[in-house]
């Protein structure tokens, strides 16, 4: 019987709040540097909150050929720069086409927002003539599409769209797909940028966002704030990745997802309970095992509070001594992008060890009897960790990360 295919990751490259790079982003995580700033509308805004962890000061053209610069988006030109510093870490070339064993598995939640809104403000307002690269631009497609393209990936190549959990379940996907020997790398991640004038309106509305500091966990918390950004990773293979010589970074031991069935905007403790264990069960491995929980801690009321209960469910009385943060206060919610975000956030506390802070805590909670690493980071052994993405229409996705050297 031949031993299950291990899937590593050899690679790894952000956009975000931070600024450019992967580790840009783990040590403002680790530091806990809030890159919440005020935001930069390209019109005039007439809503109430008007702070975000914004990608602000990103010049494309510092980063990609003129010549496909009209048919991207920003959330297409902030995964491009990401794969490629992945593909640049993983020792991996541009001129080496990587054909039909490699897949391209981008999560967004959206798309070309700013495409969308562009469009629309141009043909509805201004009474303009739409630009002809309108739709190629915004189809959430054209994140996978452009990566494929611009590495020759010539496998299996699609969008995810889950809302918030869209990240994680593309990156657990390509995972599998190298699993079940369909390929033998993928480039997988998550990009979004909802930060326009009519998407950040929306989310008022929703009476989710707050006005002064997302606070996960805190009694006192009041809403969570907005991010973008894109995260990519090289998911290859473990044998096939030791063969050509490759560092791994860490280790996808397993990936659980799962439906709530329930409510389109209000979560779920048992439905968030079964995708964490999903992926436990994934893995194969055991409460006692898991050493930091990367949660989705998005500082709402209601979330925090359903998260909680969810790790009550699957972690009972161990729970009071898990280290549990949310780092969403940091580099915000990328909603499409959050569990790239947050997985390069987790690989980063495995690998140094170090658990990363719930920023801007000021009290505990009785609803959220967790250890959420107040405030400062705890340096500490990690071996195994899990991140959790849960999103609207009671989706959920869950990924066990292991230190590279214990696979």
């Amino acid at each position: 019987m031949t031993s299950p295919r291990r899937v590593v990751v050899t690679g790894m490259g952000a956009v975000s709040a931070a600024g450019i790079g992967a580790p840009a982003l783990w040590r403002a995580a680790r530091d806990g540097r809030s890159c919440v700033a005020e935001t930069r509308f390209a019109r005039p805004y007439r809503g109430r909150i008007r702070i975000s962890a914004q990608v602000q000061d990103f010049d494309p053209a510092a980063h990609l050929e003129s010549s496909i610069l009209p048919f991207c988006d920003p959330v297409t030109q902030f995964v491009l720069t990401a794969a490629d510093e992945a593909v640049a870490q993983a020792g991996l070339s541009r001129g080496e086409r990587m054909g039909p064993r490699t897949a391209v598995i981008i999560g967004t939640g959206v798309g070309g927002m700013h495409s969308l809104e562009d469009g629309l403000h141009l043909t509805l307002v201004e009474q303009g003539r739409p630009d002809p690269l309108t739709v190629p631009r915004l189809i959430p497609s054209s994140s996978p599409s452009h990566v494929s393209i611009r590495f020759g990936a010539t496998g299996p190549c699609f969008a995810v769209a889950s809302a918030c959990a869209s990240a994680t379940q593309a990156i657990g996907m390509g995972a599998h797909f190298i699993r079940a020997g369909i390929v033998d790398r993928a480039i997988v991640g998550g990009t979004e940028d909802c930060i326009t004038n009519s998407s950040a309106l929306a989310w008022e509305s929703l009476r989710v966002l707050t006005p002064d500091a997302c606070r996960p966990f805190s009694k006192g918390r009041n809403g969570m704030v907005l991010g973008a950004g894109a995260g990519a990773f090289i998911l290859e293979e473990a044998e096939f990745a030791r063969a050509r010589g490759a560092e791994a970074l860490a280790e996808i031991a397993g990936y659980g997802t799962s439906s709530d069935a329930k409510d389109p905007v209000r979560p779920d403790a048992d439905g968030a309970a079964a995708c964490m264990r999903n992926a436990l069960q994934d893995a194969v491995v055991n409460i006692e095992e898991i050493d930091y929980v990367n949660a989705h801690g998005t500082g709402t009321t209601v979330n925090d509070a359903t998260e909680s209960e969810a790790l009550r469910l699957v972690f009972g009385d161990r729970l009071a001594h898990i280290p549990i943060s949310s780092t969403k206060p940091v580099h915000g919610h990328g909603l499409g992008a959050g569990g790239a975000l947050e997985l390069i956030v987790t690989i980063g506390a495995i690998r140094e060890s170090v658990a990363p802070p719930t920023i801007n805590w000021r009290e505990a909670d009785a609803k959220c009897p967790i250890d959420a690493v107040p405030n400062e980071a705890r340096p500490m052994p990690i071996r195994i960790a899990l991140t959790n993405s849960f999103a609207f229409g009671g989706i959920n996705a869950s990924l066990v990360v292991r230190r590279a050297e214990a696979a």
